[in-house]
């Protein structure tokens, strides 16, 4: 008998339903290895996992693209999942997550594959690979079928020797294997080596079918459940039979279902922000703005409300500023808010004032004719004018090291990177705010900061340098510049108890880090400090490459734009320059703000001066007094009306109209 507290239990379960996410966020690593042994066990669906970080510029960069191809892949051949390096450390430090995002490809239980930091085309290529792999393997060799093969091609093979070559198989999948199955891998190489050997194939079958890999919707779940229920069989535990415990593990695997299945729709509602909302015209756009920091954002906004319907041309990371792991202090009227928070409430807004979104990279733009054609990867804008809001990238130190380790250790993301070097000693290079607001946010996680400078005091603002020099966690090196970035080579190998080699791939070496060669800029003196990671805080450059031999450049500034006195017009009409592509003394996200709206408001005069409105609307326009002149033009005695043909009534409409008619 069930006592109260059960019975909601019960009726609890009842109300929750089943279903697999399209992409299924991890919120520990007992679920992530629950998730592992299900689809090696259960269904032979390969798992591909997403390190990542929410203040990560590149980690939103490819989430759309991550989402959309789980979608194109289908649940039926793959398991997409996301893991906050934030948030599930013990994975982290598990799988060796030094950068992010991170790509891990899982079958059978075990890693096969990682990629780090990789493009959508690489991602797809290793979707593709792991799929067909799955698929290849899918084998079972049932032990009959051995026996009945040897009869046929070997008879003085005894027994006990087939029991003994079966068992091998078995055993090279020990994991996730309690039947001592010979399976997957395995089996398909024993099948191929009794094939060379006797020229003649055993036979296998598929050990899981379409059936099985195939997510179960609830009316094939319930289909399935009254099968089992008139056959008297049944794998899972009668619930009304069942004790509290039971009763309480069930409920927790069935909410968590049924949260999972909130969160995707709740990021596939969120991710809509960055779609593809731009839509070619056969007219010109009136302006169109390349960058999605402040500096874009802010133009948006201003042209937007000025009715010039911006095309924002960036990819969905949103400048320097979503890399901020700490609260965004120095902008006014925010408080208590982070990076990523800022970027994505001035996207809201400019959206809601009619900004539409092409979430690409510019390539390159033409000039040589007008209107100005700007070209991604996917698409060709024609337009007006162009508001160049790119930003800047950060500066490397260029030392021996530095590149053969970037992904083992070697950052300039703080935000991004930093949670994968939990309780380690780290090391930050730079003394101005970035330096500063990156030894902050890795002082959260890692057991030391030490900031090298190569001067007697920072660049930096003093309330944060201050914060810097009181917290203890962090120590500072005065005068010290890094001559040199050590590590050692590790081969990439996850830890199995199977004995399986095939996890192991003797291909993927990574240099990690382990020290970095310190110099006194005063004495000459060197020294060896050991550390876990190096991230790099020593300024930006501008993103300007694609604008080579198109506008003139800053002279006493390289790669920065030049504009004509205080406006942000460049020295081609028509492209205006706002925020850090402009800037090579402020770079604030306030000061690039403000050159965004100066540069909508350059644009929108300078479109008021050519004389390019909105041509569309005057196409429309100008159509629309066409006809009407043609139907003044027209005579009574030609025009045709209907209700004057019926006599004036008009029967079958209501009342009230008939009084207006």
């Amino acid at each position: 008998m069930l006592n109260l507290p059960s019975c909601l239990l019960l009726a609890s379960l009842f109300s929750v339903a089943f279903g697999r996410p399209m992409v299924r966020s991890i919120n520990s690593a007992r679920e992530f290895d629950r998730l592992l042994e299900k689809h090696a066990s259960s269904t032979g669906l390969p798992v591909i996992a997403d390190f990542y970080s929410d203040g990560c510029g590149p980690c939103r960069q490819i989430a759309p693209v991550f989402a959309r191809l789980a979608k194109e892949t289908g649940q039926e051949n793959a398991v997409f999942v996301k893991i906050n390096t934030n948030m599930v450390h013990e994975l982290s430090g598990r799988y060796s997550i030094a950068s992010i995002p991170t790509f891990i490809f899982f079958h059978d239980g075990k890693k096969i594959d990682v990629i780090k930091g990789a493009s959508e085309g690489m991602l797809q290529q290793k979707i593709s690979s792991i799929v067909t792999r799955s698929r290849r393997e899918n084998v079972l060799l049932k032990k009959e079928a051995l026996i009945e093969y040897y009869k046929e091609v070997d008879e003085s093979t005894t027994e006990e020797k087939i029991q003994t070559v079966y068992q091998k198989c078995a055993e090279m999948n020990k994991k996730y294997n309690p039947e001592k199955l010979c399976i997957g891998s395995a089996a398909s190489q024993l099948s191929k080596r009794l094939k060379q050997k006797y020229n003649k194939r055993v036979q296998t079958s598929v050990r899981f079918t379409d059936e099985d890999r195939r997510p179960t919707s609830s009316t094939d779940k319930k289909k399935t459940e009254e099968k089992k229920a008139s056959s008297g069989a049944s794998d899972k535990p009668n619930l009304h039979l069942a004790t509290k415990e039971q009763l309480m593990e069930e409920l927790e695997k069935r909410l968590e279902a049924e949260a999972e299945a909130r969160e995707e729709e709740m990021d596939e509602d969120d991710m809509s922000e960055f779609d593809h909302s731009y839509t070619p015209s056969d007219f010109p756009e009136r302006v169109t703005i390349i960058g999605g920091g402040p500096a874009g954002m802010s133009a948006a906004i201003y042209a937007a409300r000025a009715g010039l319907k911006p095309v924002v041309v960036a990819p969905v990371g949103g400048g320097q500023l979503v890399g901020k792991g700490v609260d965004v202090e120095n902008y006014p009227g925010l408080h208590n808010v982070t990076g990523p928070e800022v970027v994505s409430a001035m996207r809201t807004q400019a959206a809601q004032f009619g900004a539409v979104f092409e979430c690409e990279t510019v390539t390159s733009i033409d000039t040589s004719q007008r209107p100005f054609k700007v070209y991604t990867n996917s698409t060709e804008i024609t337009t007006h004018a162009i508001v160049v809001a790119t930003g800047a990238e950060s500066n490397w130190l260029n030392i021996p090291g530095e590149y053969e380790m970037r992904g083992g250790g070697v950052s300039s993301c703080a935000i991004c990177d930093g949670a994968a070097f939990y309780g380690k000693d780290v090391v930050v290079v730079g003394g101005g705010d970035t330096a500063m607001e990156e030894a902050l946010v890795l002082a959260r996680t890692s057991k030391s900061v030490t900031v090298i400078h190569r001067r007697d005091e920072f660049r930096a603002s003093k309330i944060l340098a201050q914060r810097v020099l009181d917290h203890p966690s962090i120590s500072v090196k005065w005068n010290s510049v890094v001559q040199k970035i050590v590590g050692e080579k590790v081969i990439s190998e996850e830890t199995d108890t199977d004995g399986d080699n095939d996890s192991v791939d003797l291909d993927s070496e990574q240099m990690f880090v382990t020290a970095a060669i310190l110099k006194d800029v005063v004495t000459g003196e060197e020294s060896k400090i050991s550390c876990s990671a190096v991230f790099v805080a020593i300024g930006h450059t501008p993103s300007t490459q694609f604008l080579e031999g198109i506008v003139d450049f800053d002279e006493s500034h390289s790669g920065y734009i030049m504009t004509k006195g205080v406006s942000t017009r460049t020295s081609v009409p028509g492209i205006f320059a706002a925020g850090d592509v402009s800037d090579a003394i402020y770079r604030q996200a306030v000061t690039s703000a403000g050159s965004g709206a100066a540069a909508a408001l350059d644009a929108e005069r300078w479109l008021s001066e050519e004389g390019l409105g909105n041509e569309e609307a005057e196409f429309e326009a100008a159509l629309m007094a066409e006809l009407m002149a043609d139907d003044v033009g027209t005579s009574s005695a030609d025009h045709y009306n209907a209700y004057e043909d019926v006599g004036g009534k008009v029967s079958g409409v209501k009342e009230s109209v008939k009084t207006e008619l």
